[in-house]
């Protein structure tokens, strides 16, 4: 949004479904909720000509790690925290209805909007006419509102009860033309649901958002029926930010020659091709884990990977490598112990260890069934990777279902057979192919998106 005197600049982190803000009048700044790799903001001030004198955060975050200490320790900036969290660093603490005096024609007012965190704070954004929008954080978003059981599932309920009465409060204290800037809602698993917007207001909130449409009833029953699971890797977000986030180290990795690639896989680590699934199937290295830079690697790969477990990247380009490491350092995978580049033939040890991968639409999953109910088949297994509300939404009949961060342990219950692997889309399905091929199973990729299986003949279970 711009105004004559204001400005209010997306800084979007697609991977994670989060979004940062830098406002300024032209002259200072206040950025609110920033990642952790801030060479972009500092960059984007630069760009701008605008001097970041605030920094501040609406909570402690649960998925991802923040880069606000760091950033107001390189300008200088006043570091605006909750005060009700208990930081061992310096802040400045802010309470329901404190201001922040950015410049003469900026400033922020602090307001308590519990739900997502006990301590979540919003920041109302006003100008020389008065209210221009509210940082949201992981409060009222588009359409809908931020999960409320990061907590732990005994506060749950009343987080939802503190969020519908939060976004009430909202309502009633900014005008319908107030811009809502919220931190997560973009496709991040702090949120239920992913934003169909770019932008919106308070008063196209009130017409959609089930937290001023719904009574506090039924919008908390409705909030906790949709909660899922949510990436492992959150447990340690909340402890990192909690005590200080170190700086960020970029500096590319060690780079590994064939034979070492080839001792890394044999200790069982983790070895991660970041290339686009089509070309993972045409070859790859034997044992490697398919997690492409096209979808969110850095939050399945964090979500499956035991903390601290060594990790090696292989990429088309050291920029693939770099982008990679940039994605793991936000999620506070702060070592890569060696990365390599180049074709799998390059990469691998010996011709052998280059191995291709069989993939299928759903339209042979069809086929393939149908021969399997006629008595033709030779024993097929399909393999559903979704999560448990996709699932229970809607599956193939017959199939097994095992969630993409499970399938690693859970091997072994899968039946004797070819395993027809599928997800929403593709993306995790090729993860979970490229474990079970590790593991020395017959298996297909489906690389397909699941809307067309019942269209393709693909037997179905609704509900």
């Amino acid at each position: 949004m711009t105004t004559d005197a204001i400005e209010v600049e997306v800084i979007e982190t697609s991977s994670l479904g989060d979004r940062s803000y830098l406002a300024t009048d032209g002259n200072a700044a206040v950025v609110v909720d920033p990642q952790r790799d801030i060479d972009r903001i500092l960059a984007l001030a630069g760009q701008l000509g605008a001097d970041i004198t605030h920094v501040v955060e609406t909570h402690i975050h649960n998925d991802y790690v923040s880069g606000g200490l760091e950033l107001s320790r390189l300008t200088g900036a006043d570091y605006g925290v909750a005060a009700a969290d208990d930081v061992p660093f310096q802040r400045a603490p802010l309470s329901d209805g404190d201001t922040v005096e950015v410049s003469d024609r900026m400033r922020l007012r602090a307001l308590a909007t519990p739900g997502h965190t006990f301590h979540h704070l919003s920041y109302v954004l006003e100008g020389p006419e008065g209210p221009e929008g509210v940082f949201t954080g992981g409060s009222l978003l588009f359409g809908t509102t931020v999960r409320t059981d990061l907590r732990g599932a005994a506060h749950a309920e009343t987080l939802a009860r503190h969020q519908h009465a939060s976004a009430r409060r909202l309502a009633d204290v900014l005008p319908e033309g107030a811009s809502i800037w919220p931190t997560h809602g973009f496709g991040s698993f702090c949120t239920a649901a992913a934003a169909q917007t770019d932008d919106s207001t308070l008063g196209r909130e009130r017409q959609a958002n089930p937290a001023l449409r719904l009574a506090a009833d039924a919008f908390v029953t409705q909030t906790l029926a949709g909660l899922d699971a949510y990436p492992a890797y959150y447990v340690h977000m909340g402890v990192a930010n909690l005590v200080g986030p170190e700086p960020v180290d970029l500096r590319a990795p060690h780079q590994a020659d064939p034979n070492e690639l080839r001792r890394r896989l044999d200790k069982g680590e983790w070895v991660v091709d970041l290339r686009h699934r089509t070309a993972y199937v045409q070859g790859h290295v034997a044992g490697t884990v398919s997690l492409g830079l096209d979808g969110p690697m850095a939050t399945w790969l964090g979500w499956m990977i035991d903390w601290g477990a060594p990790l090696t990247l292989l990429g088309d380009s050291p920029e693939q490598v770099a982008r990679a490491q940039r994605e793991l350092v936000r999620i506070g995978v702060d070592r890569v112990e060696a990365a390599a580049t180049g074709e799998p033939a390059e990469l691998a040890a010996g011709s052998e260890q280059v191995r291709a991968l069989a993939s299928a639409d759903f339209a042979e999953v069809a086929r393939v069934l149908a021969a399997e109910a006629g008595g033709s088949g030779s024993g097929e297994v399909v393999l559903d990777v979704r999560l448990n509300n996709e699932w229970s939404a809607s599956h193939v009949a017959g199939a097994i279902h095992i969630p993409l961060p499970q399938v690693a342990r859970r091997i072994g219950e899968i039946p004797p057979g070819r395993v027809w692997v599928h997800c929403g889309s593709g993306y995790r399905a090729a993860a979970a192919a490229s474990l079970l091929d590790a593991a020395g199973r017959d298996v297909v990729l489906i690389d397909d998106v699941f809307a067309e299986a019942a269209p393709s003949g693909v037997p179905m279970t609704e509900g």
